[in-house]
C-alpha cells in the first residue's frame, strides 16, 4: 500500500462537482456536462432492469455521435456480484468497446474485481463487505477514486434509514464515510463524498459539503443539476483563507521548520493545509472556466 500523501498520486485532477446523469436519458448528458466537473453516466440504479440494454445503446450512440467526453465521463457499470454479472459484462463489453477510460464499479466488494476491468476505476463502497475491506480495494493499481454510499449499505445491514429524522447521518453511515475517506487517503486515490438525496435540503447538502471539505474530501456527488453551485461554492476557498495560504507559504519559503507567522505557531500540518487551500482554489477556478462558472 501507497504511504499517506498530502495530495491524490493520480495525475487526473478533476473539480469537486460530480452529477449523475441516467444513461437511458442521453438528452440530458449535455446538459450535466455543461454544468458539472464530473458527468457519471449511470447504467446501474438510474436505468429500470428492463432498459438496462436501451440504455447501452443511448450511451454507445452518445459515442459515435462524438458527443461522449471521456476525460469529463465516468460510466458507472452494474456490479461484478452474482445479482448483476450479466449486466456486468455487458457493461464492460460496451465501455471496452467505445473507449471509456475510467467506470465507476457499484457494489465494489473486491479488490480483484477491480483488478479485472480494463480501465481506471471509481470503486464504491456501499456494502457491508466493500466497507469491510475499503483499504485493500483502495489499494488496488487501478483505483483512482473512492465513494462511498449509504442507503444501499443499510439495505444490506437489515436496516431501514441512513439517517436521523432531522437529516442527520446515523452513525453506521458516519462510520462508513470515515472509512471510505481514511482507505482512500491511505492509498493517495481521490475521496468522493456520497450524494444527499433530499434535493430541497440545500442547507444540509451545503453543510456536508463544508465538512466533507474539512476532513479532505476531493468531491462530492450530486443527483441533480441545482446541487452543482451548492457543492462548487463549498468547495471554493474564501477570499481571505485563500489569500492566508498564500502569504504563509511565501513566508516560509522552502524552509518548512516550525516557526511563527501572524501571531500563530505553524508547521508541517499547517503547511499542508495551505497548499490543500490553494489546490482546491486551482481545482475551483479551472472547474468554473471549464463549465462556464455557476
Amino acid at each position: 500500500m501507497a504511504e499517506s500523501l498530502s495530495a491524490p498520486q493520480s495525475d487526473w485532477a478533476p473539480g469537486p462537482a460530480w452529477l449523475f446523469c441516467p444513461a437511458d436519458r442521453p438528452d440530458r448528458y449535455g446538459k450535466a456536462l455543461a454544468a458539472a466537473d464530473v458527468v457519471i453516466v449511470d447504467l446501474e440504479d438510474a436505468v429500470a432492469p428492463a432498459a438496462k440494454e436501451s440504455a447501452r445503446e443511448a450511451l454507445r450512440g452518445l459515442a459515435a455521435d462524438g458527443m461522449l467526453d471521456v476525460e469529463r465521463t465516468v460510466v458507472r457499470v452494474n456490479g461484478a456480484g452474482p445479482d448483476s454479472a450479466g449486466d456486468h459484462a455487458l457493461d464492460v463489453a460496451l465501455t471496452k468497446e467505445i473507449g471509456v477510460r475510467r467506470v465507476m464499479l457499484a457494489k465494489t466488494e473486491h479488490a480483484s474485481h477491480v483488478a479485472a476491468l480494463p480501465h481506471d476505476v471509481v470503486v464504491l463502497l456501499e456494502t457491508p463487505a466493500g466497507i469491510e475491506r475499503a483499504g485493500e480495494i483502495a489499494a488496488a493499481d487501478n483505483t483512482v477514486a473512492v465513494m462511498w454510499g449509504a442507503d444501499d449499505l443499510v439495505a444490506g445491514l437489515g436496516g431501514t434509514s441512513s439517517r436521523y429524522a432531522d437529516g442527520r447521518y446515523r452513525d453506521v453511515a458516519r462510520y462508513a464515510r470515515s472509512r471510505t475517506l481514511v482507505a482512500a487517503k491511505a492509498s493517495g486515490r481521490l475521496a468522493l463524498d456520497a450524494v444527499h438525496m433530499d434535493i430541497k435540503d440545500v442547507d444540509g447538502l451545503a453543510a456536508e459539503c463544508e465538512d466533507a471539505v474539512a476532513v479532505g474530501f476531493d468531491a462530492t456527488v450530486a443527483i441533480h443539476p441545482s446541487q452543482v453551485a451548492v457543492i462548487r461554492s463549498a468547495y471554493t476557498p474564501a477570499a481571505e483563507r485563500l489569500d492566508w495560504a498564500r502569504r504563509l507559504l511565501e513566508h516560509v519559503g522552502d524552509d518548512r521548520s516550525v516557526t511563527t507567522f501572524e501571531g500563530r505557531m505553524v508547521d508541517g500540518p499547517i503547511y499542508k493545509q495551505a497548499e490543500r487551500v490553494l489546490r482546491l482554489a486551482e481545482a475551483t477556478a479551472g472547474s468554473a472556466q471549464t463549465t462556464g462558472g455557476q
